[in-house]
This record gives C-alpha cells, sequence and structure tokens, in this order.
C-alpha cells in the first residue's frame, strides 16, 4: 500500500495480516458495503493486488445487493456467460454444492478472452466441518520457476473452453445436477491464451493454466499433458497456497488474473451455499504483447 491509505487504515483501525508468505491475507475492521469510501475501497483493492486473495469475517450484513453494489466499487460487474443468476439478480452467481462442485483448480472464466478481474465469494450456508477453498499464487509460480521453464512458458500458448466435468460420476448426480449441467455448457467457448500474461496493473508476469486448459498449441496431445502437468503441479504446490475455513458471512475477495482455486470436497451431501460476483477484466497480454483471443462462442442445438 501507499503511504496515504497506510495512515488511512492505521487511523480507522484496519488491520490487514498476511495468512502465508505467498498468498491471502485476513482483513479486520472493515464493514463492507456500496457506500465504502474511496480510500478504504482502494486499501482493499492494494491489498488484493497484494496478496492475491483477501478474506472478511462477519459480513452477515451483506445481501446479493449489497454484495453487488460493493463490487461495483471494483468495476463493471458483469454476468456469468452461462450460469444463471440468481432469482432477482442479474450478475449473482449461486455456488450450490448439491448442483456443481468445482473441485478442480480453475481461474473463473478463463474461457473467454477477458476473463474477470477479481471475484466475490460470500458464504451463505456452510458445513459445520469440511468444504474450505485453497487458493494458490500464480505470480508467485511464474517467479519461482527455473529460468529454462520461465523461457519455455514465455512461448507457450494454450487453448482453453469450457468443456469440463463436474467433480462426480455422471450416475451419481441428481436430475438438479444434471439439468445445472446442461445449462451451463449451453454455449462452448474456446479462447487462446498465453500461458504467461502481462498483469495490468500490477506488472508481474503471472500464469495461465487450471482446468479449463484443454491442450497446449503446437504439441501432441500426449506432450501436452506433460506440459500441463508439469506447470500446474508447480502452481498448486502447498508453499504457493492458502486454505481458508468458512464461516457464514465470510467474504473472499481475489486478484482472478494472478491467482487460481478450487472447492474441497470433502463434506458428503451436507449443505454447502455460497454467492459470487464479479468484476469484468481486460483481454489478457502476453509478454510479446500478443492478446488473447476467443475462437468459438457458439450455442450447442437442442437435442430432439
Amino acid at each position: 500500500m501507499n503511504a496515504i491509505t497506510n495512515r488511512t487504515a492505521e487511523a480507522a483501525g484496519i488491520q490487514i495480516r498476511p495468512l502465508t508468505p505467498n498468498a491471502g491475507a485476513r482483513i479486520d475492521g472493515v464493514k463492507l458495503s456500496g457506500d465504502l469510501s474511496k480510500d478504504l475501497v482502494q486499501i482493499v483493492r492494494n491489498a488484493i493486488l497484494k496478496h492475491k486473495v483477501v478474506f472478511f469475517r462477519d459480513q452477515q450484513h451483506l445481501d446479493e445487493a449489497s454484495q453487488q453494489a460493493f463490487g461495483a466499487l471494483l468495476g463493471k460487474i458483469v454476468p456469468h456467460p452461462t450460469a444463471p443468476a440468481v432469482d432477482g439478480t442479474e450478475h449473482v452467481l449461486d455456488i450450490n454444492g448439491h448442483r456443481a462442485r468445482a473441485t478442480f483448480w480453475h481461474t473463473d472464466v478463463s474461457f473467454v478472452s477477458a476473463f474477470p478481474r477479481f471475484s466475490i465469494l460470500r458464504s451463505v450456508v456452510v458445513p459445520d466441518v469440511g468444504g474450505d477453498t485453497s487458493w494458490a499464487n500464480t505470480a508467485t509460480a511464474y517467479r519461482d520457476l527455473q529460468p529454462e521453464l520461465r523461457e519455455l512458458a514465455d512461448r507457450l500458448w494454450g487453448l482453453f473452453g469450457n468443456k469440463y466435468e463436474y467433480a462426480g460420476r455422471d450416475a451419481d448426480w441428481s436430475e438438479e445436477r444434471h439439468n445445472y449441467q446442461k445449462q451451463v455448457s449451453r454455449t462452448v467457448y474456446e479462447t487462446e491464451h498465453p500461458l504467461v500474461q502481462v498483469h495490468p496493473e500490477t506488472g508481474e508476469r503471472a500464469l495461465i493454466l487450471g482446468a479449463h486448459l484443454q491442450r497446449i498449441i503446437g504439441y501432441t496431445s500426449v506432450e501436452s499433458q506433460r506440459l500441463i502437468g508439469l506447470f500446474q503441479d508447480h502452481i498448486t504446490r502447498r508453499e504457493n497456497t492458502v486454505r481458508w475455513r468458512w464461516k457464514v458471512g465470510d467474504v473472499a475477495i481475489w486478484d482472478n488474473r494472478a491467482t487460481q482455486h478450487k472447492a474441497v470436497d470433502d463434506y458428503g451431501t451436507v449443505e454447502r451455499v455460497l454467492r459470487r460476483v464479479v468484476v469484468d477484466g481486460d483481454v489478457a497480454v502476453g509478454i510479446d504483447g500478443r492478446r488473447s483471443v476467443t475462437r468459438k462462442a457458439d450455442a450447442v442445438p437442442e437435442l430432439a
């Protein structure tokens, strides 16, 4: 943070406490709302950019409307490209464990060229035990690569898409889960991203991988999977991650351009509900200045 926001934070009694050396910080002393002052918004924004994901306890006063209102202070709020919004809202996504479980490492909506800048996740119903979420810092992952691997990653491009499976076997899915999967897959997206993007605000270089990455362009499927595994395992090593134990009313905000995250599927049939809004992002740019390109956004024909 700069000197002005440091003084403002101290004067306002705000504490920002890192949770690990490479990812995550807890912020205390802030009541999130659409009326937050510009100085406090800047403090939060700076903390997100520095720590990649920040957490707030005791935000039970938030509802869908006020969550959207706060998110709008960080930028333009946009809906998910395919998943439906919560009834009565335009941009709030319902993360319900009975319908889908994102138990794979991913960057939100990275199957489009301008994937979200920030994601804001609020817990509504959480298990007494289990249901945590983990985040990984893709900027430190790039920084800590061996020089030869950094040079390789700098040259690679990947094809990303939204064709993937939620955790679990089809035979085990409920009708609700099948219907939800059908709805979110109604439009097929394919986008080419550089494996290394230049962060538009911090100037850091960060890796773009995760579950939406289908293959490395110019390599065979076998070669692609080996390269993907090499870089993905490096991103998600324990030293590069933070894990959050949810309580009702918690809020997590992360820099979606410099992180991956995943939900931990260890809570059985217990209810787990969170609500998410995202802030519109910029088209990703590689170190050579080339910009990501969406190659396909085609509706899937209805089957008779």
